[in-house]
């Protein structure tokens, strides 16, 4: 993947107010690419090794939470983020509204 696309997720993936989360769809959308969230999810899951960035606000469209990731919830939980009885994050509420970028 090349190195410009992984700066670009991570500058956007940076963006990403705490309190608030975007999807991987809405990252792709802002990075040029709307149909390349799965890319995205590529990128997050390397970020450790690009440095610090706050990926545990990324989660899926409908406010699932990254599978296998228990951290991620009690990350997002102490940034103020609730979430339904169904365990997925109000993105009517929550969601980054990135006009404000």
């Amino acid at each position: 993947m090349q190195q410009e696309w992984i700066d670009l997720v991570l500058a956007i993936v940076a963006e990403v107010p705490k309190g608030k989360v975007a999807s991987y769809s809405q990252v792709a959308r802002l990075a040029g690419y709307p149909r390349y969230a799965r890319q995205v999810g590529w990128v997050l899951r390397r970020a450790e090794s690009f440095g610090q960035f706050p990926c545990h606000r990324i989660v899926h469209a409908d406010g699932r939470l990254v599978e296998g990731w228990q951290e991620q919830r009690a990350l997002l939980e102490e940034e103020g983020v609730r979430f339904r009885l169904t365990d997925r994050v109000d993105m009517a509420y929550y969601q980054w509204k990135e006009g404000n970028r």
